[in-house]
């Protein structure tokens, strides 16, 4: 009798081990489960995808182009960023012209002085479109839709003297650059009064902004007041009194 006793108690406790086995199994299996696998799936990175780089959308002024026959333009907002971080072309900050008062001066060796308004240059002579690009000396260019008037045909109006070997331009706020008369007339350089299709603000350089292709940005005078028709060839302007060359030609390649 006792040793059935002891037989049963042996059973009792292989049914309880059993039991304890049998549990702890399922308790490990369900805890796998819960796991996150450590091997990434198939077609699926272990390492989340880097953010996209955003964009710089310019902001565009009203009615402005920023593509023209194919070539992309600089934005005006960018134009005007690069010219308060490097502002070689002004010397005393924006200038705000009052356009009833405002003429430009043409004097020097002329048959007559004229003095234009800013309606007489924009509606009495005829306007052109060129895209040129502004190289700065410190690095930074801007490519740009100009629109406005030949130089040549002002100066044929105030009768310049075939002697005359160079133009010097002044601005508002006494910033002044000269061009050799030659270069003027064999590249039709013009005054701008519009960029990007866009009237010239005064941040912009309004009323003229000189469009001196294929030179560096300290002979693009902003703010344009006065063309003396010279033949002093030695002439120095601001920037060039201080250093820069006077020959200003951007040599390319």
């Amino acid at each position: 009798m006792q040793v059935l006793k002891q037989h049963k108690i042996v059973i009792l406790v292989a049914v309880l081990l059993v039991v304890v086995l049998v549990v702890s199994f399922f308790v490990v299996q369900n805890s796998l489960k819960s796991t996150p696998s450590a091997t990434p799936s198939p077609g699926v990175s272990s390492t989340p995808s880097p953010s996209p780089t955003p964009t710089t959308i310019p902001i565009l002024s009203s009615g402005e182009v920023i593509q023209f026959q194919g070539q992309n333009l600089t934005s005006i907002s960018a134009f005007v960023k690069d010219l308060v971080q490097h502002p070689d072309v002004s010397i005393a900050g924006v200038q705000n012209i009052n356009q009833a008062t405002y003429r430009l001066s043409i004097t020097g060796l002329v048959n007559q002085t004229m003095d234009y308004t800013y309606d007489d240059v924009v509606n009495n002579f005829t306007s052109y479109q060129k895209v040129a690009t502004l190289p700065c000396v410190e690095g930074w260019s801007a490519t740009v839709l100009w629109q406005g008037v030949r130089l040549s045909d002002i100066l044929q109006k105030a009768g310049a003297s075939s002697n005359a070997t160079t133009l010097i331009f002044y601005a508002s706020d006494g910033y002044t650059t000269a061009l050799p008369m030659d270069y003027v007339m064999q590249n039709n350089i013009m005054i701008a009064y519009k960029m990007n299709n866009v009237t010239l603000t005064t941040r912009t350089g309004w009323p003229f902004f000189l469009v001196a292709q294929n030179q560096y940005g300290y002979k693009w005078i902003m703010w344009l007041t006065r063309i003396d028709v010279s033949n002093d060839s030695s002439y120095l302007g601001y920037w060039e009194s201080q250093g820069y060359p006077n020959n200003a030609t951007v040599i390319s390649g």
